[in-house]
């Protein structure tokens, strides 16, 4: 056997192998973990009454008062609920059940990734969308000019683009959850910091990790900083300086970590942890030809309306409740536009939209795959079980230790569910109470809840990762390698914050 078909035989797997080895693990934890449930609570704006749901599937409405909340063990101030601050159903504490086990077998694991296709369409199609408009914007020479009029303007200051990008990024993170959106930027990135030395790792660290950090130390991100308060009893302002503080450190902390890596790959290409596929990506994503296209008024303003798109995009997000059907919308009538601009003639435009679109079908399943996990948890029954479990591991704890052990079980927890908003209606309830207990403020478990969940973003496969990865065919393996170091120097960090936090 050859040394080249070795290296293939010992290559790491694909995203789909390690969703799909994932996916198996969830089912069969469906076999050992006990089903159960805890009844929910949700305020149906239509008969303006709050609607009880137990664990058998039964409902019961309630009159929305604070007495009726007082009652039920709820601790969150009723207008929380009746503003629509809280929207998703929550957690009712001391109400868990156990249920009839519902194992997920062989047709629940080939359906489960069906299933996560059809419930995550939205983000698909917003993919599909945003890469027929790289596609035409490849082939008009557009790119290319803006990149080598980009090149020019950082020459000698390259560690500028990373330092730039992962603090807006950040700063996206921690005000409105950026997270998803950033997926339209990878295309787009990646050959501005291969053509300044740098890797692919860098551009995806630059990315990703700006948003893990600006999520994980979110100020007054709604999808968790705030929804998770609210649930928790508490305005989102407690805790704010602690989290405010940690995210510019963290952020300081990340940026020179990721600077060091990119410092020595553009020294020495062979120390880069991807340097095997080094002439593949470039060939994927820079064009050979030498002569670089003139950066003409027209081709200015292609790129100026797609850069336009996202300060919009942004805009729409974080003030009119947009989501993927109107950011889709955005980008759908941005395509149209520079399909006018960019003169290839309407044939060619729309065929160039099409192969766009095509190259970016792979990441689409895959975040299709990695749905079809928490799909085959839910339907297991096994997702309330985890967090129950959880409960009994913590109370009656010294507090300090409280804080920390909170800390790991929300790492856990975000692997399980991760969903920001989800795990802090599910959590918040039943976790939040358990820190009067033991003499500390809620603000602490809002603050566990946030870095533990953002430290498992940087790994967890559930999660964005494997797609962020499969948009420039980087592996899991050499991700982890990256991110290790950089992930134990965090969590050291968010403990030492947590703990702070806990009795200052």
């Amino acid at each position: 056997m050859s040394s080249t078909e070795t290296k293939k035989k010992l290559s790491f797997p694909t995203a789909y192998t390690v969703l799909f080895i994932v996916l198996i693990l969830a089912a069969a934890l469906t076999h050992v973990v006990p089903a159960g449930k805890y009844s929910t609570l949700l305020f149906d704006e239509s008969v303006q009454a709050f609607v009880v749901t137990t664990p058998d599937g039964e409902t019961q409405e309630l009159e929305a008062t604070q007495s009726t909340l007082d009652q039920l063990g709820v601790q969150v101030d009723v207008e929380k609920f009746t503003d629509g601050s809280i929207y998703k159903p929550v957690a009712i504490p001391n109400t868990y059940q156990e249920l009839e086990s519902n194992p997920q077998g062989i047709m629940e694991l080939i359906k489960a990734p069906i299933e996560g296709v059809y419930e995550t369409i939205d983000i698909m199609i917003f993919v599909l969308i945003i890469g027929g408009i790289i596609g035409i914007l490849n082939n008009s020479g557009a790119f290319d000019a803006g990149f080598a009029s980009l090149s020019r303007l950082t020459k000698g200051k390259e560690y500028l683009l990373i330092i730039i990008v992962t603090f807006l990024i950040a700063l996206g993170g921690t005000t409105f959850g950026l997270a998803e959106e950033t997926i339209a930027l990878y295309p787009i990135l990646v050959p501005v910091f291969m053509v300044a030395g740098y890797d692919a790792i860098v551009c995806i660290a630059a990315l990703y990790m700006g948003s893990s950090i600006g999520t994980m130390f979110s100020t007054v991100n709604p999808f968790s900083s705030v929804i998770a308060s609210n649930a928790a009893g508490i305005s989102f302002m407690n805790g704010i300086a602690f989290r405010g503080a940690g995210l510019v450190i963290a952020t300081i902390i990340t940026i020179a970590y990721i600077i060091k890596y990119a410092e020595k790959v553009k020294k020495d290409p062979s120390k880069s942890l991807i340097f095997s596929q080094k002439a593949d990506l470039e060939k994927r994503f820079l064009h050979e030809n030498k002569e670089v296209p003139e950066f003409t008024v027209k081709r200015k303003l292609m790129l100026s309306i797609f850069a336009l798109s996202f300060a919009v995009m942004i805009w729409g997000v974080s003030t009119q409740g947009w989501w993927f059907l109107e950011m889709t919308a955005l980008f759908f009538v941005v395509g149209i536009i520079i399909c006018f601009l960019s003169g290839l003639g309407e044939k060619r435009a729309v065929s160039e939209f099409v192969t766009g679109a095509s190259e970016l079908v792979g990441v689409g399943l895959t975040i299709g795959v990695a749905r079809a996990v928490n799909i085959i948890m839910d339907n297991g029954l096994i997702s309330d079980s985890i967090l129950n479990g959880a409960t009994n591991v913590v109370g009656g704890m010294n507090g300090g230790i409280f804080a920390l052990i909170m800390l790991v079980v929300f790492l856990v927890l975000g692997f399980f569910i991760p969903s920001s908003s989800g795990l802090a209606v599910l959590s918040m309830p039943i976790m939040a109470p358990l820190a009067d207990t033991v003499g500390i403020p809620r603000e602490v478990i809002v603050s566990a809840y946030q870095y533990g969940q953002g430290l498992m973003a940087f790994i967890t496969p559930t999660g964005l990762i494997l797609v962020t990865l499969s948009m420039v065919d980087v592996t899991y393996d050499k991700w982890l390698k990256f991110i290790m170091p950089l992930m134990g120097i965090i969590a050291v960090f968010a403990a030492i914050m947590l703990y702070l936090q806990a009795f200052i």
